[in-house]
């Protein structure tokens, strides 16, 4: 994971509702996309920054894919939050 890549992921609004939506559990691509107005292509898009920000995990089972929350790259973040906050 790379800092840089994380911040660059959370930058954009549409990762961040798609990370808001993954707290609850996992959903599949299809629900994703349900849920934006945008083409599933642009959703593919952002579903890849995620993942390669290390931000979500993707599993797939027979023909589908779910996506869910990697917490442990959200708790280094705040870690390095807190930490350049000085507390």
């Amino acid at each position: 994971m790379s800092l840089q890549n994380t911040l660059k992921a959370l930058a954009d609004p549409i990762r961040r509702e798609i990370l808001n939506m993954l707290k609850t559990g996992r959903m599949s691509a299809g629900e994703i996309v349900d849920h934006f107005d945008v083409t599933g292509a642009s959703i593919s898009r952002h579903l890849s920054v995620l993942k390669d920000a290390d931000l979500i995990r993707d599993t797939r089972e027979g023909k589908y894919i779910y996506y869910e929350l990697n917490a442990s790259v959200l708790e280094e973040i705040m870690l390095w939050i807190t930490d350049l906050k000085g507390e």
